[in-house]
């Protein structure tokens, strides 16, 4: 990624809601679109049930992906949110980033939060910031 991501408005608050509406717990999923165009949020199930890590079930994350081939969709990020915390990556969000072309992205469910709608690079361990561009559809 050069810097920066594109959604749609619709992406974007769709990411928004589903943290808001987590009930304190981290919600997660894929993000796929065409073009490098994010247009498609897929949730998932955080099968920790936690509000600190998530993770999702290998036969979900397979039925996801296959959910991405049959919509002709290409995957083009992860998503998850940070009820308690900034929502910026933790050691355990770097150490398991195991896609470097996707873009991470961290919600914020905070009402006060500057920005709650974070995306970044991780790779080898290196993290980098983007920019995120809203496209409206």
């Amino acid at each position: 990624m050069a810097g920066a991501v594109r959604v749609t408005r619709e992406v974007w608050n769709a990411l928004a809601e589903e943290a808001r509406q987590a009930g304190g717990l981290e919600c997660c999923g894929l993000l796929a679109g065409r073009g490098g165009v994010i247009t498609a949020v897929l949730a998932a199930r955080n099968a920790l049930g936690s509000g600190t890590a998530f993770e999702i079930a290998p036969e979900e994350l397979f039925r996801l992906f296959r959910r991405m081939r049959a919509l002709e969709l290409e995957h083009l990020g992860i998503y998850h949110s940070h009820p308690a915390t900034e929502n910026a990556p933790s050691p355990s969000d770097i150490g398991q980033a195991y896609y470097p072309e996707a873009a991470y992205f961290i919600v914020s469910p905070a009402a006060e939060a500057a920005k709650p709608v974070r995306a970044f690079s991780v790779r080898d361990g290196r993290v980098e910031e983007l920019e995120i561009r809203i496209e409206e559809s």
